[in-house]
């Protein structure tokens, strides 16, 4: 069907993917019905289809070719999912070679004589209840795992992002050395029985943060802040009453 075509080819393009052939189609081409539902720049895939009239013409200069189909068939031929359809295409890529892959008629899918053509099946794992797909929905599943595996190789192609360093155990001990000073000057540790506990907990904490040494040098400046010193050894000022406050004592007003 000229809509099957169409949906089809807005997958394909989701996707990033352009090369689409087309094996005698049953409502004759061009089809206003394939371009109508393609829509938008997917009509271009529409427009610049090759049309063959037999599936061996369709692959015939392709170095690879999967077949997909939701039965296994009884050919001797390796039964592959969409991931590992994805990374085969991707490493034919790398060596220059070209690969297709087949999608049969959405009523019947492909016939033997066509699965024959291909080296691999593709088999779209599914509820076994109901595996039925429609044809593009068939092309989106199979066409989004070849772009995830395409994304997946230019971000490695593109390496790590520079990352600032991590702290180093002695950056952390000073941190720990800082807070665990102004805690015991505020009087927080003043339980001796319980101030090892309470220390080691609160290293503990700040490991599992896996600081940068940009965010120990923030730290550093909060427990400074909290302790009411600066830089320069001055204090910092105070806030400012609030409204709901008396000046003096700083005590909540009396309604």
């Amino acid at each position: 069907m000229g809509e099957n075509i169409g949906a089809a080819a807005r997958a394909m393009l989701n996707c990033g993917l352009t090369g689409l052939r087309l094996v005698a189609p049953r409502e004759g081409w061009p089809n206003e019905r394939a371009r109508a539902m393609a829509t938008g720049a997917s009509r271009e895939l529409v427009d610049r289809a090759s049309v063959f009239e037999t599936t061996a013409g369709a692959v015939a200069d392709l170095h690879r070719v999967y077949a997909t189909t939701a039965r296994r068939r009884d050919l001797l031929k390796p039964a592959i999912g969409p991931r590992e359809l994805a990374a085969g295409m991707r490493d034919c890529a790398s060596r220059g070679l070209r690969t297709g892959v087949l999608f049969g008629p959405e009523r019947a899918g492909l016939d033997n004589d066509d699965v024959a053509l291909a080296s691999h099946i593709v088999h779209i794992p599914l509820n076994p209840a109901y595996s039925s797909l429609n044809l593009a929905q068939a092309v989106l599943l199979v066409c989004h795992a070849w772009f995830e595996a395409e994304a997946g190789r230019r971000a490695a192609a593109a390496g790590p992002k520079s990352t600032p360093p991590p702290a180093t155990a002695a950056q952390l001990v000073n941190l720990f050395e800082h807070l665990e000073q102004e805690l015991d000057d505020s009087g927080f540790l003043r339980v001796v029985e319980k101030r090892g506990i309470m220390v080691r907990n609160l290293r503990s904490i700040l490991h599992r943060a896996e600081l940068r040494e940009h965010e120990v040098r923030a730290l550093h400046g909060v427990v400074s802040s909290l302790a009411g010193r600066r830089k320069d050894g001055r204090p910092v000022r105070q806030p400012t009453a609030g409204a709901g406050t008396n000046r003096e004592d700083g005590e909540p007003r009396s309604g």
